[in-house]
């Protein structure tokens, strides 16, 4: 017994090719984050800073979702198109951050020191993200395509 099926459009059939070249940048924005927060933020981790004593208990938080952050970046350099969501994720912190704290900060003229200046630096650097993502591919895969079902 065999069953036929109606021929589905190329279209909706596969989604769009990404380059390989594309798929290098996008193992390279990985490659960023798994070192830039490698050097950043698990030093003070492993050495138990003083950080996660003293400063207020978000401080700690915020560092151990940056190194989980990390951890799942490694994933993305060898499946860099099923992890585009943690890049969806790290372009939308730093743009909420950027626009709800930083931004505020600076047209009110208030004092920024060297920590505030730090993370606005590292939040800029967000602007790669929206560069390397295949966004061609992003919205064939997740506004086009029909969503897992409910039952």
């Amino acid at each position: 017994m065999s069953v036929m099926s109606a021929p589905v459009p190329p279209s909706v059939a596969s989604p769009p090719e990404v380059s390989l070249f594309q798929l290098y940048l996008l193992r390279a924005a990985y490659l960023l984050l798994v070192v830039g927060l490698g050097l950043t933020v698990w030093p003070a981790l492993i050495q138990h800073a003083p950080w996660a004593l003293t400063l207020c208990p978000w401080n700690g938080v915020g560092n151990s979702l940056l190194a989980a952050l990390s951890l799942l970046a490694i994933l993305g350099l060898r499946y860099p198109l099923k992890m585009l969501p943690l890049l969806f994720f790290e372009l939308t912190w730093k743009s909420i951050w950027l626009l709800g704290v930083a931004l505020p900060m600076w047209t009110t003229h208030s004092q920024i020191d060297a920590d505030m200046a730090q993370t606005i630096q590292a939040c800029l650097m967000g602007i790669i993200f929206p560069i390397v993502i295949p966004w061609r591919y992003v919205f064939a895969n997740f506004a086009r395509q029909a969503g897992d079902r409910w039952k």
